[in-house]
């Protein structure tokens, strides 16, 4: 029973005799005997085995190891396409999302421009004795100016986003 959880167990962690050998510090030969059942681990190297192995000394002397059947495997195959899949859809909607917030962005600074043109600054025939029509007047005078300064590199980067997020065929 001990032969075949070693056997079984190091299989499962895709160790060789040789490997296992290694972290052990014994020759591979020691292993087969093990393996085979000719010659039994001390106490102490029974607890060297279960760290090599990563393994309870528990499960080490308990019940035969149950290999992975080609079932569970399918079955865990299957599980992790369908979150592949959804992963794979969750990034084909944040990029649709992003791609028309990066044109909307484009649209609101275009028509912001268009607004400001056509309006072409009603604020500079305001009078300004009023405290209050001095300080709307210097805001929207403070916002345009920003605002025709940082634009054109925000419609720049807008244009570049929505470009990069487009669908590719």
């Amino acid at each position: 029973m001990l032969n075949e959880n070693i056997k079984a167990i190091r299989k499962s962690k895709g160790l060789s005799q040789e490997e296992l050998a290694v972290k052990l510090n014994v020759v591979r030969q020691t292993i087969s005997k093990w393996e085979n059942g000719l010659s039994v681990p001390d106490s102490d190297m029974l607890i060297s085995i279960s760290e090599a192995l990563e393994t309870p000394v528990s499960v080490l002397l308990g019940e035969p190891v149950a290999e992975p059947e080609a079932d569970d495997l399918k079955a865990v195959c299957e599980k992790l396409e369908i979150i592949n899949l959804q992963l794979a859809q969750r990034k084909a909607a944040r990029r649709k999302i992003l791609h028309w917030l990066f044109i909307s962005l484009c649209a609101v600074l275009v028509i912001i421009y268009g607004a400001l043109i056509v309006l072409d600054s009603p604020y500079q025939s305001w009078d300004y004795s009023a405290p209050e029509t001095a300080v709307a007047g210097a805001a929207f005078h403070a916002f345009e100016w920003l605002f025709v300064r940082a634009a054109p590199v925000i419609l720049i980067g807008a244009a570049a986003g929505a470009f990069l997020t487009r669908k590719k065929a």
